[in-house]
């Protein structure tokens, strides 16, 4: 293995058996990353497969003979692996609970915001069914008041129909056509709001994916870059090499006092800027959390909503309407002599009153808000499972916090593998660094 890391990280090969070595090695890279390539863009980003093997065809191909024949982009595409596997690998984990959320959740949310639609729609349509029936009271007290009417005992007085002309509205169907378009547009509503959140999470998913890849292109780039131009940037390790320059020049108590100061890279000890870098993910990733536990919450109290609501409505109290007509009419009718009539009553002497018969009854009818015949569909709980997963991944994922810090260290490892005459530069540079610090002390 160290032989192979030799031949990968030289800048030229010396012969033909390590060019050929390297090609090998170079070609088993690419194929392995290819096929996760295809997967990932197949299976997690939901392309195409056939364009998923020509990008992830095409991106091994490039990928191939850019590790081949550029010695820096190897050097970079080995930086790239480390921070795969704790700042990536946590992004990956963060999406992967997002997208858990998101499917298992966000459907049971819609689903329940249905069922209490369905109860409003089926109260709003029994109870306008069994208002329109009430009216029915109307026609029949109508028509007894009528009857009562044509009781009166004076012919010059008495109406040649005594009976009201009432109209009732009968038919419910337009009421129920209605009732029905309304929540047909509802429903189509919410499957647009659920598609626009599938797509909308599709290509969020999409541009997050698109954007890691990049910037941890750019992040090993970058890091590279500094590391061969900048002597002082991540160089405050106590290295082999730091080990061997002061012990050949007899000078090994540098390091002894400055333990506090600088770390081994292999040591457990975090430094200021550390554990700074630590927190800051910690807080980025508790906001993520808050946000995604408020989703849950809100899929329990649709839950909740939902299901008081389908085991109140039948219990629903009929509501009695009772409608109470009292009719009562009584007139005098004076003397002519008096100048105010017009009439002349042969049969009525003056100032004789008449009283037409008392009219007094009351009518029940009750209104119903609920029926067995209404369609609602049961609440759907919700999947307690989503709450154990989420709180498992995010266990792994504050672990890789504090992973990351030695993973970081490790990419310091792989360059200086790759470009030890610059090694050796960091290592004079830091030695004298502390030389000048132990002769000012």
């Amino acid at each position: 293995m160290l032989d192979l890391w030799s031949i990968y990280s030289k800048p030229v090969p010396a012969n033909t058996r390590e060019l050929w070595a390297l090609f090998l090695q170079c070609f088993c890279i690419t194929v392995v990353v290819g096929g996760l390539f295809y997967n990932w863009m197949f299976a997690s980003l939901e392309y195409s497969r056939h364009l998923s093997t020509a990008i992830a065809i095409s991106f091994s191909l490039l990928l191939l003979l850019t590790l081949f024949l550029v010695h820096p982009a190897r050097c970079a595409f080995s930086i790239i692996m480390p921070t795969l596997g704790t700042k990536q690998g946590r992004k990956l984990l963060l999406s992967t609970c997002l997208m858990i959320v998101a499917v298992n959740v966000t459907p049971n949310i819609i689903s329940n915001i249905k069922v209490i639609l369905q109860v409003i729609e089926c109260i709003c349509k029994n109870s306008s069914e069994s208002l329109l029936n009430s009216t029915a009271l109307l026609g029949e007290a109508s028509w007894e008041l009528g009857d009562v009417i044509q009781t009166a005992d004076i012919s010059a007085l008495r109406p040649r129909n005594g009976h009201f002309k009432f109209a009732l509205l009968t038919n419910s169907t337009l009421i129920n056509q209605q009732m029905h378009l309304a929540g047909e547009k509802i429903r189509k509503n919410f499957l647009a709001i659920e598609g626009l959140v599938k797509a909308s999470i599709q290509a969020g998913n999409r541009l997050v994916a698109g954007f890691s890849v990049l910037y941890l292109c750019f992040e090993s780039t970058w890091y590279l870059k500094n590391y061969l131009t900048n002597l002082r940037f991540d160089n405050f390790y106590i290295t082999k090499k730091l080990e061997r320059l002061s012990m050949a020049r007899k000078a090994a108590h540098l390091l002894t006092g400055s333990s506090k100061r600088f770390l081994r890279p292999t040591g457990p000890k975090l430094s200021r800027e550390e554990v700074m870098l630590c927190l800051t993910q910690m807080v980025f990733l508790t906001v993520v959390l808050m946000l995604m536990l408020v989703i849950i919450a809100m899929d329990h109290f649709a839950f909740r909503m939902a299901d008081t609501a389908v085991r109140n409505v039948a219990r629903f109290s009929v509501v009695p309407v009772t409608l109470n007509i009292k009719y009562n009419v009584s007139a005098r009718f004076p003397c002519p002599a008096h100048g105010l009539g017009v009439v002349s009553l042969k049969r009525v002497a003056a100032n004789v009153p008449f009283v037409i018969t008392d009219f007094e009854k009351s009518y029940h009818h009750n209104l119903h808000f609920s029926s067995a015949h209404c369609r609602i569909n049961p609440p759907r709980p919700p999947n307690n499972s989503v709450v154990l997963v989420v709180g498992l991944l995010y266990c792994i994922i504050y672990t890789t916090v504090f992973l990351e810090t030695y993973a970081h260290r490790s990419c310091r490892k792989i360059a200086a593998s790759f470009f030890e005459s610059q090694e050796e530069k960091r290592a004079h540079y830091l030695y004298n660094k502390l030389s000048r610090k132990y002769e000012e002390e």
